[in-house]
């Protein structure tokens, strides 16, 4: 089996399909050292699979890392997360400036800001947008996520009641996907 054939059959493996979405999921390699050819590996699997689908969504890991190891080349619309400290503020600001100079095809970034409470929406978003960043979204705390999560019940199963799962559903409406 050629290598490339063996990667397809791992990928087609490890792919979960569902009726509305498939996933993959990627774990981590083994002991400590390079992830270097892990990362050349997510490349070759995102560009191998992309193809497949009108839309791909990559949820990376909290950081920088993604970025300089160069996993994340050609993205549409980036959604960064933060949330209301100095320190996901800061680190949001260099995810901006690292795109920039990794010269990373970006088309839009947009700001989500995570678990604010209603006291400091307007003090969050104002940082935010002094980063430079629009914010798209601003998903207030909800205990429901954490009764969620607790009981291990998937937050996909959220009542749309729940203030994240509003502030989520009208955030999708706003990002201008363009699917072919």
């Amino acid at each position: 089996m050629s290598k490339e054939s063996y990667l397809e059959f791992m990928v087609q493996s490890s792919l979960t399909e569902t009726s509305m979405f498939d996933l993959l999921a990627m774990g981590r390699p083994e002991g400590p050292g390079c992830y270097c050819y892990v990362n050349v590996l997510l490349r070759k699997i995102v560009d191998t699979i992309s193809k497949n689908y009108p839309l791909v969504v990559i949820d990376a890991e909290a950081g920088l890392e993604h970025l300089s190891r160069r996993t994340t080349r050609d993205v549409d619309v980036m959604l960064v997360a933060t949330d209301p400290t100095m320190r996901s503020m800061e680190t949001a600001r260099r995810i901006l400036q690292l795109t920039k100079e990794l010269q990373t095809n970006v088309g839009r970034i947009y700001a989500v800001a995570n678990r604010v409470p209603d006291a400091l929406r307007a003090a969050v978003v104002q940082s935010i947008e002094n980063l430079g960043l629009h914010c798209i979204a601003v998903v207030p705390e909800d205990p429901a996520i954490q009764e969620w999560d607790i009981a291990g019940k998937p937050l996909v199963t959220l009542p749309d009641t729940s203030p994240s799962y509003r502030a989520i559903s009208d955030m999708i409406g706003k990002i201008p996907l363009e699917t072919s």
